[in-house]
């Protein structure tokens, strides 16, 4: 069916088209696009902050429990981009830029309510959170949906920005919480505080339900820009079967375990910093410090697709993660352990460095990926102009799907790394067993890097 905003004619490869009106049209679907994931990041990411003031607000649950609070949304939210990854093909960017948007206002309202009663079931709590998944879920299709806009000269750093700013959302969702919930911001709509006593032996009141409500205006004018504001691609309709195709394609699931690497820490970090923090430095309010590892991380994101767009994907993502490896060392060195009380600006220095470089590893795997699959489709198509373009076109949507996907395997490091921490604390009394792990992994994706993409002669040089 033709509307006015189906994009018939969609060639942002071509100088002219791009100069002329392709530059305008990708520039605005970003600038949709960006607010509308960060929402996401927000309201995927708020269990990581509501988590830490339950028990002041009058629940009482267990560490292993409120870590299963943090963890299920990365679960689930991972589990629901494996299927978002190929929606944006199917149904059209903009209609699905909406439509997912606006399933937000499920989660958003549902802790709302549930947050303003005590007696609320842990088991509902545990429904909320993987509610909360539909926000994780978001990013692949808006990172697919974002990919075909752009060429590939812009693509890291079109896909950075939605993804980096996008990304911003958790750094909001743990500054933002803590100050909402300190006032009763809806009056009687909302619900009244809850009081409990304080260490110096004082009383406080908060309405953790705040941190549900307040999402709610901005989700409902980020789905309204979005259907009114956006564009579908005709070019880019493709069906399941389509895009299956990547499924046997070995390089899919090569980035899809460097990404884990780089995206599934950022989120992982983010999901089980504060909670960890609370856990080892007892006497320190995480709250205050929660938002500034991911707020770092986003924001080196574009920067990291931009370095990318200039020096090549796999150098930076080949350096990004040897820092990483010694960042996590740092961060074993600065915790308490063998009768010492560690050292918390050490660690959370530590953690700071740690998250910039996830930032910047998302960033540059995200380049690699248009780059791997265009080239595989070009250098297979004949040399005439009709079939390289054909290539160039399936070459995208490949990419798109990988895009999608990778980030739907890389999410499910939001579960295992908070998940981890709890039971290397459970059975060992420390989270250094689950640190180790980390290292072996990135040890993994540092071979993996250097062997495919980054050596001398590698297979693959992007």
């Amino acid at each position: 069916m033709s509307t006015p905003y189906v994009l018939k004619r969609w060639e942002p490869e071509q100088p002219d088209f791009w100069r002329s009106e392709g530059s305008r049209i990708a520039n605005r679907n970003l600038l949709i696009s960006i607010p509308a994931l960060m929402l996401a990041f927000s309201v995927w990411m708020l269990w990581s902050v509501v988590v830490v003031n339950l028990n002041k607000a009058g629940f009482s649950f267990t560490k292993n429990q409120m870590f299963w609070l943090t963890a299920l949304p990365a679960l689930s939210g991972a589990t629901l981009r494996i299927f978002y990854s190929f929606l944006v093909p199917i149904f059209g960017g903009r209609r699905w830029t909406a439509i997912s948007t606006a399933s937000l206002l499920i989660p958003a309202f549902g802790m709302g309510f549930a947050l303003r009663d005590t007696s609320t079931s842990y088991p509902t709590l545990l429904m909320l959170a993987l509610l909360c998944g539909f926000g994780g879920g978001n990013f692949s299709s808006s990172m697919s949906n974002i990919s075909f806009f752009f060429p590939k000269a812009r693509k890291g750093l079109a896909t950075g920005l939605n993804a980096g700013v996008g990304n911003l959302g958790v750094s909001v969702v743990q500054f933002v919480t803590p100050l909402v919930i300190s006032v009763g911001m809806f009056g009687a709509l909302g619900g009244d505080g809850h009081s409990s006593t304080t260490a110096a032996g004082g009383t406080q009141t908060i309405w953790l339900q705040n941190a549900g409500f307040i999402w709610v205006p901005f989700i409902l004018i980020a789905s309204i820009a979005a259907w009114f504001g956006m564009n579908d691609i005709a070019d880019a309709k493709a069906s399941f079967a389509d895009q299956a195709v990547i499924f046997r394609r070995k390089h899919n699931w090569l980035m899809c375990w460097l990404y884990l690497g780089t995206f599934g820490s950022f989120i992982g970090f983010s999901a089980g910093l504060a909670l960890l923090t609370q856990s080892q430095f007892p006497n320190v309010n995480p709250t205050q410090y929660a938002f500034l590892g991911p707020l770092v991380g986003a924001a080196v994101r574009p920067i990291g697709g931009w370095i990318s767009d200039k020096l090549g994907g796999a150098c930076v993502t080949f350096w990004t993660f040897l820092l990483m490896i010694l960042s996590v060392m740092g961060v074993m060195y600065f915790l308490p352990s063998n009768g010492n009380t560690g050292n918390f600006y050490g660690f959370l220095t530590m953690f700071i460095i740690l998250f910039a470089l996830t930032g910047i590893g998302n960033g540059s795997t995200f380049r690699m990926i248009p780059v791997i699959f265009l080239q595989e489709r070009q250098h297979a198509a004949e040399k005439d102009e009709a079939s390289q373009r054909r290539a160039t076109l399936d070459g995208a949507k490949e990419a798109a799907a990988v895009l999608g996907f990778s980030g739907a395997v890389g999410a499910y490091g939001g579960f295992f790394i908070p998940k981890s921490f709890g039971t290397s604390i459970d059975m060992t009394g420390t989270p250094h067993a689950a640190l180790a792990v980390f290292i072996a992994f990135y040890l993994s994706c540092l071979f993996v890097t250097w062997w495919w993409y980054s050596r001398r002669h590698a297979p693959m040089p992007c």
